[in-house]
């Protein structure tokens, strides 16, 4: 008998009954902001009363800035050369010729296929299908659920209409649903909707045809998402071969290459620095959480009683459900293995750019996980210390280094300069840090060029409306990686801890998908 653990489904302090731990998850909420805005007021008031120190202090963070983007970047060379690797092989054939597992074998593997859709067009929703009709595995194998909502209108549901009448009988099952918009104690979104769909599916098709829930894997895929031929033999391949792998999510690196050729600069720069981040991430398991498209064990998520319904990073949010859940016994595996995302386009230059900045802040708002987690820690006994400090570390450096750490680099650094006052500037201290400045940060331009290079590597095939000249400005917009990792990092990431920090709790934004004509 599983103990009962009402706080895994805790959206935020208001959701809690006790007024000390409202008190609790309050202020564990206001605490990553709290460290973001104390480092950045911390700088700017050395740079004023002891500009000396913040001159060292720039000086040693720059160097770890160095070191830590040469670290990231042999992640990234190690990634990309076994995820080429990965991409060549056949997995169906790999499955086919080595039994991974003697209990159980990849033909009694099913896959449940969850697609949410709000009120994308009927291309965007085609492309998805007609890429799982394409993999290289069995579509008898695939239980395919297209989940609308009841809030997506006409629209939404005359694409379902016609997704169904030409891909309804492609799959061993093909099962439209819609969320409806009245559920009281929900928030629309993402997880919401996701968490109907698959309560539907498990009582009208899973239940009825008796699939053990063990031997399926869920995977929950943006409408926009396009999988690559082999991710579904690859997926079992790697499900098969993972111990204890009903306690595993399964994570692919997303790719934003869709429309990737008719996107602005600054979009394509934004989104391939997040291909690179996860693709670093892949070859540090240990700290690997889900992500946006991703798979886990159907029996895992049935025991939990699916995706929270009342927060808006569901994506990131299971992983962590899951390890509290587990007692700190869950894990997530990288799969080497890409599927393709558009990146953000819209129909003008700024109105892109806002979709941009408001997409990322949804993004930044994970830091929601935050006080979840510890605040999860704190309740569940079993897990262990050194699990609990590895993991409230890495979670609140990795959104402090999102809030913080361009602004340092990049604008605070000159800071003692402008504030020290004169006593300061006439120091030699004062002469030689933007020099020092200067060139630990052309060394770090070292990731800028590793950066571009990969770029180019994954760029897909140019559309035929663009020239070769179009490849030289794809490699010349990573000049703008300076400026994309402030306004389209540093200040979403701020505003979401701040947000939170002051209890204005954000609601789900869909990022609407827009494609150019191919020719």
């Amino acid at each position: 008998m599983m103990e009962k653990k009402e706080y895994i489904k805790i959206s935020n302090a208001g959701d809690l009954a006790s007024p000390k731990d409202r008190r609790i998850y309050r202020a564990l909420e206001i605490l990553p902001g709290l460290l973001s805005w104390l480092t950045l007021a911390g700088v700017v008031f050395l740079s004023w009363s002891w500009p000396a120190g913040a001159a060292f202090f720039v000086i040693a963070f720059d160097i770890y800035w160095l070191l830590k983007t040469m670290f990231l970047s042999l992640h990234l060379r190690s990634s990309f050369s076994i995820i080429k690797q990965v991409m060549k092989k056949n997995w169906l054939e790999e499955l086919k010729k080595e039994n991974v597992d003697q209990d159980l074998s990849w033909e009694r593997v099913y896959h449940l296929i969850i697609l949410p859709m709000y009120k994308e067009n009927y291309e965007v929703a085609d492309g998805a299908f007609e890429a799982l009709l394409n993999v290289n595995y069995p579509s008898d194998k695939m239980i395919v659920v297209l989940a609308t909502e009841e809030k997506g209108g006409r629209a939404a549901a005359e694409v379902a209409q016609r997704i169904s009448a030409k891909y309804g009988d492609k799959f061993f099952r093909f099962f439209p649903t819609k969320h409806p918009s009245d559920i009281a104690g929900e928030l629309a979104g993402k997880g919401s909707n996701e968490t109907w769909a698959a309560r539907r599916v498990k009582e009208e098709v899973i239940d009825k045809t008796g699939i053990p829930y063990e031997n399926i894997l869920v995977s929950v895929f943006d409408i926009d998402t396009v999988v690559y031929p082999e991710y579904f033999s690859r997926l079992t391949y790697v499900f098969l071969r993972t111990p204890n792998r009903v306690f595993c999510s399964f994570q692919p690196v997303p790719i934003f290459n869709n429309n990737i050729w008719d996107a602005p600069s600054f979009s394509r720069v934004t989104a391939q620095s997040g291909t690179f981040w996860h693709m670093m991430q892949q070859e540090r398991a240990e700290r690997l959480a889900t992500f946006s498209s991703h798979s886990m064990n159907f029996k895992a998520l049935v025991e939990m009683d699916f995706w929270s319904v009342k927060n808006v990073s569901e994506d990131s949010r299971i992983f962590w459900q899951s390890l509290l859940f587990y007692d700190g016994n869950y894990r997530v595996v990288p799969l080497y293995y890409p599927v393709s995302m558009d990146a953000n386009l819209a129909e003008s230059w700024w109105q892109t750019a806002v979709n941009v900045y408001k997409q990322q802040r949804r993004w930044g708002w994970g830091v929601e996980n935050i006080p979840y987690v510890l605040f999860g820690f704190l309740q569940n006994k079993k897990i262990s210390l050194k699990t609990k400090v590895f993991w409230a570390f890495n979670h609140l450096e990795g959104f402090w280094s999102w809030g913080t750490n361009a602004l340092i680099i990049f604008m605070l650094g000159w800071l003692p300069l402008f504030l020290g006052g004169q006593e300061f500037n006439v120091t030699l201290l004062s002469y030689n840090l933007p020099q020092i400045t200067r060139i630990i940060m052309t060394m770090a331009m070292i990731g800028m060029v590793t950066s571009a290079i990969y770029g180019a590597m994954i760029l897909p095939t140019r559309p035929l409306k663009y020239g070769l000249h179009k490849y030289f400005f794809m490699i010349l917009h990573w000049i703008l990686l300076p400026a994309t990792i402030i306004i389209f990092g540093s200040f979403p990431g701020l505003e979401a801890q701040t947000r939170l920090m002051l209890g204005k709790y954000m609601g789900f934004w869909v990022t609407p998908k827009v494609r150019q004509p191919k020719s």
